[in-house]
C-alpha cells in the first residue's frame, strides 16, 4: 500500500459514510469522514488528503462543484464519486474533469478498493497540492 493513504470520504448520509469509514479501515486506510463539501473544505483534512471519495449529489455544494473548486484552487487530489442516481451525463462530466471513478449505490467493496489502488498509483508521483 502507498504511504498516501488518508482517504476523505463525503457524503451526506451517515449510513454511507460509516460503511465506506469500515470498508476503508479494513484495508488499511486512514480515513476521514465528513457530512458536507464545506465540512472538507474547512478541515484541517483538506490538504494531506490522498484521495476523495464524494457522493455526487449533496446539498449546497455538489461532490461535481467540489471537484471543480478543488481543482481550480489547484488541488490535484484524485476524486472517486459515488452515487445513488448515475446519470450517464454526469458520469461523463466527472471523467472528464478528472475523476478516477464513478460508482453507483450500492458499489461493491472489491470494486471501491479497486478505484482507490488506482487512484493512488497515479498519484504517487507528487499531488501537485
Amino acid at each position: 500500500m502507498s504511504t498516501l493513504s488518508n482517504i476523505s470520504v463525503i457524503d451526506d448520509d451517515a449510513s454511507v459514510r460509516a460503511a465506506t469509514n469500515n470498508l476503508l479501515r479494513s484495508h488499511g486506510y486512514t480515513v476521514h469522514t465528513f457530512a458536507s463539501a464545506e465540512e472538507f473544505l474547512r478541515s484541517a483534512h483538506l490538504n494531506d488528503t490522498s484521495c476523495v471519495i464524494a457522493d455526487v449529489q449533496m446539498p449546497v455544494m455538489s461532490g461535481v462543484e467540489l471537484l471543480t473548486h478543488m481543482r481550480a484552487q489547484g488541488h490535484r487530489v484524485p476524486f472517486i464519486f459515488i452515487t445513488a442516481f448515475p446519470e450517464e451525463s454526469v458520469r461523463a462530466r466527472v471523467l472528464k474533469a478528472g475523476a478516477i471513478a464513478f460508482l453507483a449505490k450500492p458499489f461493491a467493496g472489491p470494486t471501491l478498493i479497486s478505484s482507490l489502488a488506482t487512484a493512488l498509483e497515479g498519484n504517487r508521483g507528487g499531488a501537485g497540492n
